[in-house]
């Protein structure tokens, strides 16, 4: 991000903060409407701020955007640390701005490191060309204390940038980890980018990834490189033959691209195009979206019911009892858990 659009972030947070009251709702849904970036970022911080005023607002702009959502093709990008996820990201968006003319957003799954609290992604900077193009809007998720929330909040800002008008809406994972699951039920066509010669090290993270993938790209195909990265795509579309098929039918592709050299960065675009006319000819690509919302709205109803719960001073009171008990060997922590979860059966 460059640092003209960092300043701009900035300036929109702390204009949160000072304000005792944003603007109404209708102010930034009509801005929003007309394409207008600025006020596209104040409604996201508002899906971020943890303030209930906020966020009050931030779902009645929600709510207005939703009948001006689905048009754009949701792309979920994820691989393994020092793939080039965002080398790739800015190249690849680049090519579809100057060649269709694509109005492209950028939502990068940003989950705080669980011990020190820190963002992980906080160097989500990188994309200099691209932040700098008006036909790219690029927006890394806050730090938060669990995925979900960070996936939920991605989630609707999804739904503001498609209401914006923006075309495509790629969400980039930190490649490691929960996120990926997240960003494949949040997108019409996942991407897993890979490094040729990664090693059997890797085998454990690209399992489960693989299942998901709708392609599979290997990365950095240029210079000496290239023959070995040619060798990896033969062996990734062999190996993809052993996993189940899909439930669209569609079989996943293999290919090899450069960020580099931009090559390969047409064939990927034709994948994903092929794809989406896949999924649309066959009534699946709406299917697929209706499915994803009612799997985020159990997984929300959830979160609500789990911080009801342990917001409650009945439970609050319980579980620090139990605590003792447990550490003084008078209860198993499975006779603590039916006797916590008896308080709310009462």
């Amino acid at each position: 991000m460059s640092d003209s659009k960092k300043k701009a972030s900035d300036r929109a947070i702390a204009g949160l903060k000072k304000k005792a009251t944003p603007m109404a709702a209708s102010a930034y849904l009509e801005g929003i409407l007309k394409g207008d970036v600025n006020l596209l970022s104040q409604a996201i911080t508002l899906i971020e701020s943890a303030v209930p005023a906020h966020r009050k607002i931030a779902e009645e702009i929600i709510n207005g955007c939703l009948p001006h959502t689905g048009n754009a093709i949701r792309i979920g990008i994820t691989g393994v640390p020092g793939v080039g996820k965002s080398t790739f990201i800015e190249s690849f968006g680049s090519y579809l701005i100057s060649n269709f003319g694509k109005k492209l957003a950028v939502l990068a799954i940003d989950p705080s490191s669980p011990i020190s609290k820190g963002s992980i992604l906080g160097d989500k900077t990188r994309m200099e060309e691209l932040s700098m193009n008006k036909s790219a809007f690029i927006r890394p998720s806050p730090s938060a204390d669990t995925l979900g929330g960070v996936a939920q909040k991605t989630r609707e800002s999804l739904l503001l940038c498609e209401a914006a008008g923006f075309d495509i809406i790629l969400i980039e994972t930190v490649g490691v980890g929960q996120s990926e699951t997240a960003v494949h039920q949040m997108t019409d066509f996942f991407l897993l980018l890979m490094l040729a010669g990664a090693g059997d090290q890797l085998q454990g993270i690209k399992r489960g990834i693989m299942e998901m993938c709708d392609a599979l790209v290997i990365t950095k195909a240029d210079g000496e490189n290239k023959n070995a990265a040619n060798r990896a795509k033969a062996e990734y579309l062999s190996a993809l033959h052993f996993y189940p098929p899909k439930e669209s039918g569609w079989i996943p592709k293999v290919d090899a691209c450069s960020a580099l050299t931009k090559e390969g960065m047409d064939r990927v675009w034709d994948i994903i195009s092929q794809h989406h006319q896949w999924l649309s000819e066959r009534g699946l690509l709406q299917s697929i979206r209706n499915s994803q919302d009612l799997s985020w709205m159990k997984e929300t109803l959830t979160d609500k019911v789990l911080q009801d719960y342990f917001q409650s001073p009945e439970v609050i009171a319980e579980i620090k009892k139990m605590e003792a008990e447990i550490s003084a060997k008078k209860i198993t922590p499975f006779q603590a858990a039916e006797r916590l979860f008896g308080l709310k059966k009462n």
